[in-house]
C-alpha cells in the first residue's frame, strides 16, 4: 500500500475506520453532546456524503461538486438510514483504496483533500467514542 491509501483506509499513524465503528449501536450514533452542533450520526453522514461526492470527482463519474449537496442531515438518522451511511461509507473506502493505488493526477488531488478531511471527522469520531467509554481498541476489541 501507498502513504495515500493508508491515509484514506487507516494504516500507519491512522486508526481504520473499522476499529473506530466496532459496535457502534444506533442510540451512540444519536447521543447528543452538550456544546456540540453534532453526533456521532452526523459525523458519519458527512463523511459518507463527501467522500461519495469526492470518489465520483476522482473516478470521473462527476465533473463538478454537486450543486446544492447536502452535507449534514437535518434530523437524527434512522437506524436504516445510519446502516445505509455505513455500508456505502465501506464501499467508498475500498473504492478509494483502488483509486488510491495508482492515481491520475486530478485523482490523487482529490483523494489526498479526500484523505486529510477525512481524517479531521474520523478524529473527532474517536474523540467522541472515547469520551462515551465505548471506542474499541486498535484491534477492534
Amino acid at each position: 500500500m501507498n502513504v495515500l491509501q493508508y491515509a484514506l483506509a487507516g494504516g500507519a499513524a491512522f486508526r481504520s475506520p473499522t476499529d473506530l465503528l466496532g459496535g457502534l449501536t444506533h442510540a451512540e450514533a444519536t447521543q447528543s453532546w452538550p456544546g456540540l452542533p453534532y453526533t456521532l450520526g452526523d459525523l458519519l453522514f458527512h463523511l459518507q456524503v463527501t467522500q461519495r461526492a469526492s470518489l465520483d470527482l476522482a473516478s470521473g463519474r462527476a465533473q463538478a461538486w454537486p450543486d446544492g449537496l447536502t452535507v449534514w442531515p437535518d434530523e437524527p438518522l434512522t437506524p436504516a438510514q445510519l446502516e445505509g451511511a455505513l455500508l456505502d461509507l465501506r464501499a467508498g473506502l475500498a473504492e478509494a483504496q483502488a483509486l488510491a493505488a495508482d492515481p491520475s493526477v486530478r485523482a490523487r488531488d482529490i483523494l489526498t483533500d479526500l484523505a486529510a478531511h477525512s481524517a479531521y471527522h474520523w478524529g473527532q469520531v474517536a474523540l467522541l467514542r472515547r469520551l462515551s467509554g465505548t471506542l474499541p481498541g486498535p484491534d477492534g476489541a
